[in-house]
């Protein structure tokens, strides 16, 4: 199917009353209005849901328009698709909701993004439709939240540096998670253990979840054995301890499409791996340790019935999440450590000015929708990018502006 010249909007929000998709909206509303140039709308299955939701944006919201689709109606979300240039997806879980919307923007040729943090789904959809995405130009990019924007873009960033101080790029990066505060949302844990469901019952899936370069095409390999925390372990760059970080599985294997997207910018025995820093002496090892217990908790209990059943009673459900207070007072600072070939070495940092999975979740994902309306060719092809392969500096410019991040380089040797 071919869409039509002229589309009604630029962007649709599809899933606007979900808790990200609600963060989002405000966001769009109130950076970009709805009567100037950005010509946007809300959509989802509620329309009661939907006009609540637009009953408390704010003066003016009442005229946002408003479009009904279910994630299970392909002709309602066909429809929807030829409206507009991109659809922002924040219906989640994806394996289980998500596919039938890619499907159609690929279809119809309509660029996306969402939030995604399944690596096991983003698998399936380029298995599935990326000919197809090419072939009708469709531009579909995953992870465009805190997972995995900061990580994507701060690797694409401190390469660009390497490049202009060193003459090229670092062939190790390690991201260390500083700081970083903030809740947690009842979608995020319900995709979480959606995982480890999956996971539990599927030899095949298990081993492709260890492999780090799951989604990279087939071709793009390293010999070098890849670095992976399991545990508490003693980080000598920073003199810290560091424990697993619960995003780096996802986090890494969008890293490495990236480097793949880009021919090998990286290098083809780019190694990256991630963690958190827990503090140094007695008390940071403690708590690495802790912290390792607790997520290896999470993923057993998770994977088994019966707890699966108990835990899901007491985690926060889809639709709950930190409060607009508890969003803003949130924020994070990431480290990176860059080492070429012939050892020299570059640290740098992004940081973010809110709650990482919600505020600042919701404006980056916002900005991505936009670098896809506004700044990137229409000639540009079809397929299945990730941030930094597909919006590179547009938008990172974006996310400094805009969405409250920074991006800076901390020292060279």
């Amino acid at each position: 199917m071919t869409k039509p010249a002229q589309t009604t909007y630029d962007l649709i929000v599809f899933g606007a009353t979900s808790f990200v998709g609600q963060i989002l909206t405000q966001y769009l509303f109130d950076s970009y209005g709805i009567a100037g140039e950005v010509k946007w709308a809300i959509a989802g299955r509620s329309e009661s849901k939907l006009n609540t939701l637009k009953s408390g944006l704010g003066q003016g919201a009442e005229d946002l328009p408003v479009i009904l689709a279910d994630s299970t109606d392909d002709a309602a979300l066909t429809a929807m698709c030829n409206q507009t240039r991109v659809i922002i997806s924040t219906v989640g879980p994806y394996a289980l909701y998500g596919e039938p919307l890619v499907k159609a923007c690929v279809e119809t040729g309509t660029d996306y993004c969402d939030l995604t943090g399944e690596v096991q789904w983003i698998r399936r959809m380029v298995e599935r439709y990326e000919d197809q995405a090419k072939a009708s130009g469709a531009r579909i990019v995953h992870c465009c939240g805190f997972d995995s924007i900061p990580s994507d873009m701060g690797v694409w960033f401190l390469q660009q540096q390497s490049e202009k101080t060193f003459g090229e790029a670092c062939q190790d990066v390690r991201m260390r998670v500083k700081v970083a505060k903030g809740g947690i949302s009842g979608g995020t844990v319900a995709s979480m253990i959606n995982v480890a469901k999956e996971a539990a019952s599927d030899p095949k899936l298990r081993k492709e979840l260890a492999n780090p370069f799951s989604i990279c095409p087939p071709e793009h390999r390293s010999k070098v054995r890849q670095p992976s925390l399991k545990g508490a372990e003693f980080d000598k760059t920073f003199n810290v301890w560091l424990a697993p970080f619960v995003m780096g599985a996802i986090n890494t294997r969008i890293v490495h499409r990236s480097n793949a997207m880009q021919n090998a910018r990286y290098g083809k025995e780019f190694t990256y791996d991630e963690a958190m820093m827990t503090g140094t002496g007695t008390k940071g090892r403690l708590t690495a340790y802790g912290i390792t217990a607790a997520l290896m908790g999470f993923l057993t209990a998770s994977a088994i019935k019966p707890s699966r059943w108990l835990l899901e009673k007491f985690v926060p459900q889809p639709g709950e999440g930190p409060t607009p207070e508890a969003q803003k007072a949130g924020f994070y600072d990431l480290r990176f450590v860059g080492r070429t070939q012939d050892g020299k070495t570059i640290i740098t940092k992004v940081t973010g000015d809110a709650d990482p999975g919600y505020g600042s979740t919701g404006k980056m994902l916002g900005e991505a929708g936009m670098c896809l309306a506004f700044d990137i060719p229409a000639d540009q092809p079809g397929g299945f990018w990730t941030p930094a392969s597909l919006l590179d500096g547009h938008l990172l410019d974006r996310l400094t502006s805009k969405a409250g991040l920074t991006f800076d380089v901390v020292e060279t040797r």
